[in-house]
């Protein structure tokens, strides 16, 4: 016997589940019930992308048990990619599915967020998103006037520290490949990372891959830069904090919960205290180490990372010109000043408001030297950027006006259904591409 969340059989089987069982097992069962909901919303075009004034539909669907729930009632709203102004209603379903229309007069997306309130009391949420017209979103702000300069002294400094590189070696886990910690000095903290080679590389042989972390605390990956050498590159693995390598899981976590807490707001006030000052100073350094190797082929640099990754992917190539190609996965940090344009910004919402409601002007100035987006303006790389339509760490908003910034040859892979990850999809997008490049600089010699 199948049982639905209403009729006489379901009351009678809660009340025999109350009666043998208890209010533990009816909560577990009301649970396993819920659970067996299937519920989405997504734009009715497979693409997801509509032009300025154009209806959007956004298509809901709810199932229980692989059946459609009939006169189902949700509520709706419909945002610009999760800010003002909200439009809200309420639907009822019929046979399980109903429409939401909605439109933009600009270009931008909109986030459709339904939510449906199950027998059980539990609230289910769906999203779907739409672009309108995401390659004429343009920035927020224009780059600072001091951009460059800033940047130009900043590796003016680094260019004083020695680089004084320390190689260990350490087992690697893929044959024929050589593996090494590498402790490099830098402005802050030092390049902490993983390099990996091909077993007896010839000199001039190795395209350079650099992977980057996304935010939070981890040890570098060893498996990461492995990989990539067995594929054929001199790739270097690095965490984002200069932290140490090798150290068992607790090390990380007492740094993520104490001296790394909340490291992304921190120094915030001023473009020489932001956090990722060194962060940024550390891609340079780490890429002045690479190219010192005597397996660099002398021409291909790669960039790779997903999240705070994908932004440091995107700040390399605009920060440093010896970068041939980036690889940004949903890249955060892009677009900080959206919220002086009243649209939404990206990861880490570096921008909090004043008193006045307003965005606090002092951390907004700052914020502009480490936006993702300016970084863009700079480089002459190519790259491949992925974007998640409703992604609400890394908008797709954000992501566009980051892309469309750049100026050299670029590609985007779209990802309507996709949260804030790389879909086997993407991820399979940006491998293809930095593969590609690789191949192309080789035939190029």
């Amino acid at each position: 016997m199948r049982f639905h969340p209403s009729g006489r059989s379901f009351v009678g089987f809660l009340v025999a589940c109350l009666t043998i069982l208890g209010p533990a097992a009816l909560l577990a069962q009301s649970e396993k019930l819920s659970a067996n909901y299937v519920f989405s919303a997504a734009a009715e075009r497979l693409s997801a992308i509509y032009t300025q004034g154009e209806t959007v539909t956004f298509n809901v669907k709810l199932l229980l048990d692989e059946q459609p729930v009939n006169d189902a009632e949700v509520r709706w709203t419909i945002s610009k990619d999760g800010v003002p102004p909200n439009k809200t209603g309420q639907l009822k379903l019929t046979n399980g599915v109903g429409t939401v229309k909605a439109q933009l007069d600009e270009p931008g997306f909109l986030q459709c967020r339904v939510t449906f309130r199950t027998p059980s009391s539990k609230t289910l949420t769906a999203v779907g998103g739409a672009g309108v017209d995401p390659l004429q979103i343009k920035p927020s702000l224009p780059v600072p006037t001091e951009f460059d300069a800033f940047w130009a002294a900043q590796k003016k400094k680094l260019g004083e520290v020695p680089i004084n590189p320390t190689l260990t070696s350490v087992k690697s886990m893929v044959p024929r490949v050589d593996c090494f910690d590498l402790q490099a000095d830098c402005i802050g903290a030092p390049v902490s990372g993983y390099l990996a080679k091909p077993a007896e590389a010839s000199p001039k042989s190795l395209p350079i891959i650099l992977l980057v972390h996304g935010a939070g605390v981890r040890n570098s990956s060893l498996g990461g830069a492995a990989g990539w050498a067995k594929q054929g590159f001199l790739a270097l693995d690095i965490n984002a904090h200069g932290i140490p390598n090798g150290k068992p899981d607790q090390f990380y976590k007492d740094l993520a919960d104490g001296d790394l807490k909340g490291y992304p707001s921190r120094g915030r006030d001023s473009r020489e205290t932001v956090y990722f000052r060194s962060m940024f100073l550390r891609l340079v350094r780490a890429i002045d180490f690479l190219t010192t190797q005597p397996e660099w082929d002398g021409r291909t640099v790669i960039v790779h990372g997903s999240s705070q990754g994908g932004a440091q992917s995107i700040v390399a190539a605009g920060l440093d010109l010896r970068v041939t190609f980036f690889a940004a996965g949903v890249p955060a940090m892009c677009d900080h000043t959206g919220v002086a344009a009243g649209r939404v910004n990206g990861w880490p919402k570096l921008i909090p408001n004043g008193p006045d409601g307003k965005p606090d002007a002092q951390v907004l100035e700052a914020a502009r030297y480490y936006d993702a987006m300016n970084f863009a303006t700079r480089t002459k790389a190519a790259g491949i950027l992925t974007v998640g339509f409703i992604d609400t760490t890394c908008p797709p908003t954000s992501v566009y006006a980051a892309y469309n910034a750049l100026a050299g040859g670029k590609e985007i892979f779209n990802d309507p259904p996709s949260t804030h990850a790389v879909s086997p999809k993407a991820n399979q997008a940006m491998r293809s591409a930095i593969l590609k490049h690789a191949e192309q600089m080789k035939k190029a010699n």
